[in-house]
């Protein structure tokens, strides 16, 4: 897919930039110590780059929709084709015939290829240009096999048929193929969640109570980098790493797994790293918060009390 930068583009990137500026202004600090003032200065940035990159993530689920379409389409503009060729009409007229018709997304392809072929492009170039232009794999292949038949002089009706019955199949093939992921997909999230779960449970009770029993399990702990003294703190990038690659590779496979492209499951990857990561932090600095709330609710109690 090729990134075209439009003003939407340069819009959401200074907006995320602006948040950004002023998440590190505000809530960051240079001196002694050096790190983030507030636990939510990570989400933060998270929301920053969902800002700037969002018109982008759009643009490509519509770029994935407009290629489905596009397939969609192609079956319908071959059926044409069949269809006039087999009254007689070569291809190129039968091409330059069903231009006029309205293929949805196709529609500009064909009628670029309509006009070049008016203007005296060999079929053959003419298909080849038509076949990088929609960017399509099964539109490449079939655009293959329909001028390697052309060359050979082979009946183009009946190839053209072939390549519809060809495409039906595919078509027949994912569709069924996302059918049958479409449970795997759904557990794969409800695995993906409970496994967050599980990490939080892990950093936030079950690490800070293991770091507080006795001295000799304390030290016993510590040689393996979970002892006392900000284990929690220590465990819990470890944690937050562990899944955020989770999400990015179990996105990937679910991608593969539903409709066979690695590449449609950037999407799966971006929501899982994006949403982990959000409650993951999120969660951390409620619960350090809440902690750090405690004893002064005490003394609030103890104070009450007295008076």
């Amino acid at each position: 897919m090729r990134i075209v930068v439009k003003p939407k583009h340069i819009a959401g990137i200074i907006l995320g930039s602006l948040i950004l500026i002023s998440d590190i202004i505000f809530f960051f600090s240079f001196r002694s110590p050096i790190g983030p003032k507030v636990w939510y200065f990570s989400p933060i940035l998270v929301i920053a780059l969902l800002f700037g990159t969002f018109f982008f993530f759009l643009d490509f689920l519509k770029e994935n929709n407009r290629q489905k379409e596009i397939e969609e389409k192609f079956l319908e503009f071959v059926r044409s084709l069949v269809e006039v060729v087999r009254s007689g009409v070569s291809l190129p007229q039968a091409i330059i015939q069903i231009s006029q018709s309205d293929f949805g997304a196709l529609t500009p392809f064909v009628k670029k290829l309509s006009n070049q072929l008016q203007w005296g492009y060999s079929l053959h170039d003419a298909l080849e240009i038509f076949s990088k232009d929609a960017g399509n794999d099964v539109i490449t292949r079939s655009i293959s096999i329909v001028t390697q038949a052309e060359k050979s002089g082979g009946d183009i009706a009946s190839v053209l048929e072939a390549v519809t019955q060809a495409v039906l199949e595919i078509k027949k093939i994912k569709e069924d193929q996302k059918t049958n992921s479409y449970s795997q997909m759904v557990q794969g999230y409800i695995i993906f969640f409970v496994f967050i779960a599980i990490m939080l449970v892990m950093q936030l009770y079950l690490i800070p109570k293991l770091s507080g029993i006795s001295a000799e399990i304390s030290q016993t702990l510590s040689g393996s980098g979970l002892g006392a003294g900000g284990s929690a703190q220590d465990m819990g990038s470890i944690f937050l790493a562990t899944i955020v690659i989770q999400g990015f590779f179990a996105g990937l496979l679910i991608g593969k797994f539903s409709e066979g492209k690695y590449k449609v499951g950037i999407k799966h990857s971006v929501i899982m790293v994006l949403s982990s990561y959000l409650i993951m932090s999120t969660m951390s600095g409620i619960f350090e918060s809440l902690v750090l709330l405690m004893p002064l609710r005490i003394n609030y109690k103890r104070w009450t009390k007295k008076g």
